[in-house]
């Protein structure tokens, strides 16, 4: 008895396969991240046998950081997992990127939740201008800078009171609620309502830890590369990207605002219009696109 052979995939086929692969990985990684937090929250909450979210964030080691160098002191309350973590994160995004953005942060996890709800409810998004865009996205420094200052006057970590971050993940909330609570609460409830109708608004506009991360991509061995020889222009990329840093004009490289989610790769239809190379401004050598052997075509 003879055994039929499967039918081979296409090479749709195979793309798809593969989009769907890195796409349950990376919310899985997302979801598993996010679970970590708040298992410790309520740890912390309930037992105090481990250390509060906010040390489980490098915001705190670039608050603490900046005042050990100005002051030669560190912060009141710090966590040395904080630290840690922080020198961790600077060193895997020289190396390979921003990846905790896109991948890790369960604060970014929430906001592509809120994308994915607005999805199934095909509510409306807000097409912000470019112009308009780009001027927003220095909210981001602004904060940062804000942030850096009070934390240095103060020697605490002042950013702990208001980040939307902590006041969810935290779970002060649900377990020691009080009245002085309310701004926090109103700064994440304006921000939720924000990520409805702006994709990550929050990342785009406001984490001061994603303007870190926007300078750090600077130095990072690994960026997005974009290829003028076998891009279509089909702009797919840019539907996918959820901060809005249009691949399709990368000159050569994608922004630094890249979070890192690979989500314009997987969705590229061309083989090799996009992939991760290293940067020419580190002096290390790129290789050169071959010409292109075929009238490029606009995929619909």
């Amino acid at each position: 008895m003879t055994t039929q052979a499967a039918p081979r995939l296409t090479k749709a086929q195979r793309r798809t396969r593969g989009i769907k692969r890195v796409k349950r990985a990376r919310h899985l990684t997302q979801i598993a991240f996010a679970v970590f937090i708040i298992v410790a929250a309520v740890r912390h909450q309930t037992t105090e046998a481990s250390a509060s979210v906010d040390a489980l964030c490098p915001m705190g080691a670039v608050e603490t950081l900046l005042t050990w160098l100005t002051t030669g002191g560190l912060i009141s309350k710090i966590h040395p997992s904080n630290l840690v973590l922080g020198v961790a994160i600077v060193v895997a995004t020289i190396l390979v990127g921003n990846a905790f953005c896109g991948w890790v942060c369960p604060f970014g996890a929430l906001q592509d939740a809120i994308t994915w709800v607005r999805t199934k409810l095909r509510l409306p998004t807000v097409g912000v201008p470019a112009r308009v865009d780009k001027a927003l996205r220095y909210g981001r420094f602004v904060v940062l800078a804000v942030v850096m200052w009070m934390s240095y006057t103060t020697m605490k970590l002042w950013f702990f009171d208001y980040d939307p971050y902590v006041t969810l993940f935290g779970l002060h909330w649900l377990y020691e609620f009080s009245v002085e609570m309310w701004p926090a609460l109103a700064i994440l409830g304006v921000v939720i309502v924000g990520s409805f109708v702006v994709e990550r608004a929050f990342c785009r506009y406001l984490c001061p830890l994603g303007g870190v991360f926007a300078i750090l991509g600077h130095l990072s061995l690994t960026r997005i590369r974009r290829s003028p020889a076998t891009c279509t222009d089909c702009t797919l990329c840019d539907k996918a990207c959820p901060v809005g840093i249009e691949p399709a004009k990368a000159q050569p490289f994608a922004n630094t605002d890249c979070i890192g989610c690979m989500d314009c790769l997987t969705t590229c239809p061309v083989p090799g219009a996009l992939k991760l190379d290293a940067p020419v401004a580190l002096g290390i050598p790129v290789r050169r696109d071959p010409s292109p052997t075929r009238t490029k075509e606009v995929v619909r």
